[in-house]
């Protein structure tokens, strides 16, 4: 939920991006030093929400689930892209199993971190009424004990009409708005809660989206929020076609130039009164200096070593050829005769002589 710069709740507004591991986004929205491990943990302190797109290509962990639930503040929210094996199919109705793997797959592990499920189609895909609301028809609305709300993303021009609005309405499901030229865009509220995916960044901007247009956005926000349908986006009906009432709005920059997303959302975030509230902390990065010097220490104590143990071995080799020498000379020097037990001594003593030359050695 936005908050503003003193704290408290400024509506029912979330701003974020699309995922949190983008590699342009390094030493540009994540701090020079920040470890990749801690980028989630850095983003949700500096935004109010994520769409998880990697669902949409796999399955996650239920511990992912977990772990990224954890590692966020109270009040931050994920939105989940859906598996597309569930709605890239010629036959939406027999999507039940792919459903299931998904709905089970551990997104109830986020609780009441979790926001709403985005259910996205092929451009191809057209409106097929008695197709469609199958499909609907297997979508539940809790999963281990966690209510479930769902988003529809249409991307075929069929889906502008009045059947799927009213479908839609049954099923209580959001439609998505998208300010992308490449897909049908229409503010129709099919929900009690908005849900709109911004696709039009533009590298050239700062911000991705010019000043004006953020500002116009605020007000799109904050009119949604405030029980009010904004006058100025494109629409299938004349007039809102549902009570308006306060909704919860989702609000996502997603695609065009993805380098620029966090700065976009977070002028906007800025706009309606919010600012983080608290930083991640940064990882100290080693500084080349520290780095010289520790590698300078490391040969000289090398060098020290290999010096002792040189002098060492060489005092080991000296006693030992002093011991052969010794040797050597009472080999060649005759032995004088002396008596019996003065040569039982001599012989005693032999085996002593013996032992310091291999001690030495």
């Amino acid at each position: 939920m936005a908050a503003s710069k003193e704290g408290k709740a400024a509506g029912n507004i979330h701003i974020g991006i699309g995922g949190w591991s983008f590699a342009p986004w390094r030493d540009n929205f994540y701090p020079a030093g920040l470890a990749q491990a801690r980028e989630l943990e850095y983003a949700s302190r500096h935004l109010t929400a994520i769409e998880i797109n990697s669902t949409y290509h796999g399955t996650q962990k239920r511990t992912s689930f977990a772990n990224w639930r954890d590692a966020t503040p109270d009040g931050f929210v994920f939105s989940v892209k859906a598996s597309r094996f569930a709605t890239n199919r010629r036959v939406l109705a027999e999507s039940g199993d792919s459903i299931s793997r998904f709905i089970d797959s551990g997104i109830a592990e986020l609780r009441d971190k979790l926001g709403p499920v985005v259910w996205q189609f092929a451009p191809t895909k057209q409106f097929d009424p008695d197709d469609f609301e199958a499909f609907l028809n297997l979508l539940p609305d809790t999963v281990e004990g966690v209510s479930l709300r769902h988003v529809l993303e249409v991307r075929h021009p069929s889906f502008m009409c009045e059947d799927y609005l009213r479908l839609a309405r049954k099923f209580r499901a959001a439609t998505v708005f998208t300010d992308s030229p490449k897909y049908p865009s229409f503010a129709d509220l099919t929900a009690d809660f908005v849900y709109a995916r911004l696709m039009n960044a533009q590298e050239k901007l700062a911000t991705g989206y010019a000043p004006d247009d953020l500002d116009s956005w605020s007000k799109r926000a904050t009119a949604w929020a405030g029980g009010k349908a904004p006058d100025d986006l494109p629409r299938v009906e004349d007039k809102p076609g549902t009570a308006l009432r306060p909704k919860e709005v989702f609000l996502f920059f997603i695609n065009g130039a993805k380098e620029r997303a966090p700065a976009a959302a977070g002028g906007l975030l800025e706009r309606l009164g919010w600012a983080p509230s608290e930083a991640a902390p940064v990882k100290v990065a080693v500084s080349r200096q520290a780095v010289t010097k520790v590698a300078t220490k490391a040969p000289a104590t090398k060098a020290a070593a290999k010096t002792a143990t040189a002098t060492e071995a060489g005092a080991r080799k000296t006693a030992a050829k002093t011991v052969a020498e010794k040797k050597v000379a009472e080999k060649k020097t005759p032995a004088k005769k002396a008596p019996a037990t003065a040569s039982k001594a001599t012989a005693k003593k032999t085996p002593a002589r013996k032992a310091a030359a291999r001690n030495a050695a």
